[in-house]
């Protein structure tokens, strides 16, 4: 396994992130066990959750199920990185969700206690919330930290500008404030790269990509169903529209010898600015699967194919629109 260090902190995180969204709808808890203990085994140490995970309103059942894996013992918890996150709606009455420092000091309490653990390694905002002062939200993390209840906090769906006035206001209060941002990105997704991927490089915020793999759109979708696989309506839907660059992407991948899956991650994996794509197995075999990504070295040949497939933005903004 490789290793970098999250975002401008000292630390170290698997180049490859466990997401547990599946543990529990997709997952059952032994198979959750499992790859949890695998993903160790493989050196994977950086864990993310969430805790409306689960999908069932204020059951937080994926944080359940990590905290019933770390109460095993053996050096479980010790070993992982774990991060998760706050704002979703935990519940009916006001409150129970978005940033207030009410709902941050009571959800961060609950995600403790479902975990089975004293204290949270990268406590994430789940979406900006537009309602609350930056002073109000980052008094109450600045509270969790000092308790030794958080340890790292952390952003999610974020534009760049919201990443750079809760980095102003932190500095004002002198603390250390965002130290990550996870943000939808993959080949097909790239909006990112004008304004987010800039931020985070100037603030020294570690990226974390989820759908790393655009719902499996990148992960060989076109093999699976000429395999016998049946795509749902959505994906039928997706296939559609990018038919084109799906054939054009799956080809070049197999003229690589590589699969594509394994070239969406590597793709990621070569900015500099990311820190650990986030990979959702279901099973032991796609967890193994995924560590090819980390060998894959990417010549400037196929990284201009692949922008070519799966153009980009244009770069930076303002340049990708403006001189």
């Amino acid at each position: 396994m490789q290793y970098t260090q999250l975002g401008r902190t000292g630390l170290k995180v698997s180049r490859l992130c466990l997401g547990t969204m599946n543990f529990g709808p997709l997952t059952n808890e032994p198979d959750a066990f499992a790859i949890m203990d695998k993903a160790l085994e493989l050196g994977i140490n950086f864990f993310d959750s969430a805790n409306v995970y689960g999908w069932k309103q204020g059951e937080g059942i994926t944080e359940n199920i990590i905290g019933k894996w770390f109460a095993q013992g053996g050096g479980r918890r010790e070993k992982t990185v774990i991060a998760t996150k706050v704002y979703g709606n935990m519940g009916d009455w006001p409150n129970e969700s978005r940033l207030s420092a009410y709902h941050i000091r009571r959800a961060c309490e609950e995600s403790l206690r479902r975990m089975k653990t004293d204290h949270i390694d990268l406590y994430q905002m789940h979406h900006v919330d537009r309602n609350t002062p930056w002073e109000e939200i980052w008094q109450a993390m600045e509270q969790l930290v000092q308790a030794g209840k958080v340890i790292y906090t952390g952003s999610s769906n974020f534009a760049g500008w919201h990443i750079a006035l809760a980095q102003g206001e932190a500095k004002v209060r002198h603390f250390m404030g965002l130290v990550s941002e996870q943000s939808l990105y993959n080949l097909k997704s790239r909006e990112i790269e004008l304004e987010v991927i800039p931020a985070c490089k100037h603030f020294g915020l570690g990226l974390i990509p989820w759908s790393p793999l655009a719902g499996g759109l990148l992960g060989g979708v076109l093999q699976k169903i000429a395999a016998g696989r049946r795509a749902n309506e959505d994906m039928k839907k997706e296939i559609e529209k990018y038919q084109k660059q799906i054939q054009d992407y799956e080809a070049l991948c197999s003229e690589m010898g590589e699969k594509p899956a394994d070239v969406a991650l590597a793709w990621m994996l070569h900015n500099p600015v990311v820190t650990a794509p986030i990979i959702g197995p279901r099973t032991m075999e796609q967890l193994d699967g995924s560590l090819r990504a980390l060998e894959i070295s990417l010549s400037d040949e196929s990284l201009s194919k692949l922008n070519r497939i799966w153009p980009g933005p244009g770069g930076e903004a303002p340049e990708a629109y403006a001189w």
